[in-house]
């Protein structure tokens, strides 16, 4: 079970269930929407996450001409967990959890190809050139 929430607590979730290891993506839209070197994620069955409190908080922002979609907490701006339709699964910004997080490594990075030149992967998760590598 993880739990977490945004800088101000205004965004409060739990989950039920395991979630993957963290995922760490270096493309340059997650630099951008991060403003660092890309976004760590965990990932966790739609149906096990539930919304403690705040979910009315959490504005989305969908990249024109393209899936990518980010949320964040309309109070302090942290980042916060989204819907991927397509896996029926909810990408978690790992910095925002609170509990379960300590038993977390990192186990992948994507879209290595694209990472900034002053990026440096200094852990042992295998690297992908791109995105989510086929099942």
């Amino acid at each position: 079970m993880v739990s977490g929430q945004c800088n101000c607590g205004e965004v409060q979730y739990s989950v039920d269930a395991e979630t993957s290891g963290v995922i760490r993506c270096h493309c340059s839209i997650c630099r951008r929407a991060s403003g660092a070197n890309g976004i760590a994620i965990v990932v966790a069955p739609a149906d096990r996450f539930v919304w403690v409190s705040g979910q009315n908080s959490v504005t989305s922002w969908q990249k024109p001409d393209s899936d990518w979609k980010t949320g964040f907490c309309n109070v302090c701006g942290s980042p916060a967990p989204g819907e991927n339709d397509a896996m029926n699964a909810m990408f978690i910004p790992a910095g925002s959890l609170t509990e379960g997080a300590d038993e977390l490594n990192v186990d992948q990075h994507i879209w290595v190809d694209s990472k900034a030149s002053w990026d440096v992967i200094g852990d042992q998760g295998m690297q992908h050139p791109e995105g989510f590598p086929a099942s």
